[in-house]
């Protein structure tokens, strides 16, 4: 029975996991979560971890009155989450946690050894990509992505010929809810009204960075590092319908594409049983039922935030941290009701520009220019 630890439990996708395992054999031997102690105290009630972790502090002592009786230990803060990361004899960890918060319990994950990292975390290899994936390899630890369209492309290069022969990859976008819409009729855009995606149920920071199209511009600096790319061999397309999940190019131009109807519970799935595949909960695909498959280019006049990422990670260095970390902060801002819809992109761009070359890259300087960047966008909205 392989062992498991889901950082953001109690998140879409760590709920989600959670369902996912109900019909694995696999054993929940830590959960993380940020605040959310009702719900993680049922998680435990029903898995039994011997270890939860909290990452707000107050909320980890009322977690610890809760589950006195159930013999789990509770702990807290980001130490508390990276001890969740790195137990021992822990097969896989999957980290789902939200934003740049990942980095530290990833590359703790990877200093133990853990045998297998599935990543839901985009921001980690977004504004460590080049730290984290040298560290993988130094530690023999394999990363599998879950992002369902990181997740297709691994699954069509399992047929890949020992040349590997990649031409380029092609990631397909919801297009999410303002596809098609002209910057004057974004205007006026709500919070509310970016938060009513077509296809996927997301948390709020993800389903507005599907809105503003940060959320592919991330995924694209995602791919350079997961599969060794060269920015350029990053295609994108629109695809409404999100049945395609994404698709590769080999150099004979045979394009392979992974389907499957919009549920995050089947990247899920593979991520954990790889090279294995197993019954799922999920619909099984029914193409008439589909009628058509559509395919478009993004536009990238109007959302901004995707052609500033694929500059980020051909400037390299701490572009990349930058474009986050202000994504991070305007998102935030943009849900409180203090900026627009369309300055999330400018915003993004400006600080990226911001940011100046570094020769050295370490955990400290990617959070102090995920800071800088932070601060970058207060300083341009008050």
């Amino acid at each position: 029975m392989r062992r498991i630890s889901i950082l953001g439990s109690t998140g879409s996708i760590g709920t989600q996991a959670l369902d996912v395992v109900d019909g694995l054999d696999v054993q929940v031997v830590a959960l993380a979560a940020h605040h959310n102690v009702e719900l993680l105290e049922s998680q435990i009630r029903k898995y039994h971890p011997q270890l939860a972790a909290v990452v707000d502090e107050k909320a980890a002592g009322d977690l610890a009155v809760r589950v006195a009786d159930t013999g789990c230990k509770i702990v807290a803060g980001e130490e508390g989450l990276c001890q969740a990361a790195s137990l021992e004899d822990v097969h896989t960890v999957l980290n789902a946690v939200v934003g740049i918060a990942g980095l530290q319990p990833t590359l703790t994950a990877i200093q133990a050894g853990v045998e297998r990292l599935t990543l839901a975390n985009k921001e980690t290899l977004v504004a460590g990509g080049a730290l984290v994936m040298a560290k993988a390899r130094e530690k023999g630890v394999t990363i599998v992505p879950v992002d369902s369209e990181h997740s297709a492309i691994f699954q069509c290069l399992q047929g890949a010929p020992s040349n590997k022969a990649l031409r380029k990859v092609i990631l397909t976008a919801s297009g999410g809810p303002f596809f098609g819409k002209t910057k004057e009729e974004l205007t006026d855009i709500t919070p509310a009204q970016a938060l009513k995606h077509p296809n996927w149920s997301m948390g709020n920071k993800v389903t507005i960075d599907s809105a503003s199209l940060m959320n592919k511009g991330l995924e694209l600096i995602e791919a350079v590092w997961l599969f060794d790319l060269d920015p350029s061999q990053v295609d994108i397309v629109v695809h409404r319908e999100s049945i395609v999940h994404s698709m590769v190019e080999y150099d004979d131009h045979s394009v392979i594409a992974q389907m499957g109807v919009p549920d995050m519970r089947l990247p899920i799935q593979y991520a954990l049983t790889w090279p294995e595949r197993r019954n799922c909960p999920v619909e099984p695909l029914d193409l008439v039922a589909c009628g058509k498959l559509t395919f478009y280019r993004p536009d990238e006049e109007t959302f901004l935030c995707l052609p500033t990422c694929r500059e980020a990670i051909q400037r390299g260095g701490l572009a990349p941290a930058a474009a986050n970390g202000a994504n991070e902060r305007a998102v935030s801002l943009f849900l409180e009701g203090k900026i627009p819809f369309l300055r999330i992109g400018e915003l993004v761009r400006d600080a990226m520009l911001h940011q100046k070359p570094v020769q050295n890259m370490t955990l400290e300087t990617i959070l102090e220019a995920d800071q800088a960047a932070r601060r970058f966008v207060d300083s341009q909205v008050r």
